[in-house]
């Protein structure tokens, strides 16, 4: 398709451009004439640097045109278009798939899952022997899905490396572990080996998932330092000193 001839009337016409732009525009945020573009005979697009801080790499694009013989620019449309390198916002995502843990609150509810791979009928079988004991105690009793190989993998994996977890600061500057607290409640099933509950009022984790090798200062079995008393001699008090009073 062959281009669309030049146009001195539009092409000449860029303070018209300019201020249609500035009409809309935050005042000052209208920059230099960056170029024209001929879209089609008697059209033409002029493009602006937009300079307003919220928009970088933005411009101002003012459409004009002309009738046939005539002699003056006609402003069509006005926009700010994102140039290359323009600071854009993210993809839309839906908002079901936005949710971030603690996001729920009293009175929401997530959507229904029907494939989530975290989940897997109650009567199938993992070849895990504690695991297939629940899901067979499961199976007519109110739980249609217990949990997969691949949801226990992720909350293992999440646990592991939150804030309970064997590499937290807590669990860094811990006395003891705890798998020698007498607190530690371990979990039942294929996790037991690696994580359990916490039931000590006085720790930072209460009624948390914790990791064996997570701990606090709340340990059953540690004491704090004890030191000796520090002796303190009797104060000493001088009876011979005179001491006098001014009223000035």
């Amino acid at each position: 398709m062959p281009s669309p001839r030049s146009d001195a009337v539009l092409t000449g016409a860029v303070e018209v451009a300019r201020a249609a732009a500035g009409e809309i525009a935050e005042p000052g945020t209208v920059g230099d004439h960056l170029e024209v573009v001929m879209e089609a005979e008697r059209l033409a697009t002029h493009y602006f640097a937009c300079t307003a801080a919220a928009y970088p790499g933005w411009r101002w694009a003012v459409t004009l045109s002309r009738v046939p013989r005539a002699r003056k620019a006609t402003i069509s449309e006005v926009h700010l278009l994102a140039g290359e390198g323009a600071l854009l916002s993210p993809e839309w995502v839906p908002y079901a798939e936005r949710l971030a843990p603690g996001d729920i609150g009293p009175g929401d509810r997530t959507a229904f899952v029907a494939d989530d791979p975290r989940l897997e009928a109650g009567f199938e079988a993992t070849g895990e022997e504690d695991v297939d004991q629940v899901a067979l105690w499961e199976l007519g009793l109110g739980r249609p899905r217990v949990l997969s190989a691949e949801g226990r993998d992720a909350a293992a994996t999440r646990w592991q490396d939150g804030d309970h977890g064997p590499t937290s600061e807590s669990a860094r500057k811990a006395p003891a572990p705890c798998r020698t607290c007498g607190y530690f409640l371990p979990m039942a099933g294929a996790l037991r080996a690696v994580f359990g509950v916490c039931a000590n009022e006085w720790s930072p984790a209460d009624g948390s998932v914790v990791a064996l090798d997570f701990g606090c200062g709340a340990h059953s079995e540690v004491d704090v330092e004890k030191r000796a008393p520090e002796r303190i001699d009797p104060p000493v008090l001088d009876d011979e000193t005179e001491i006098v009073f001014s009223d000035r």
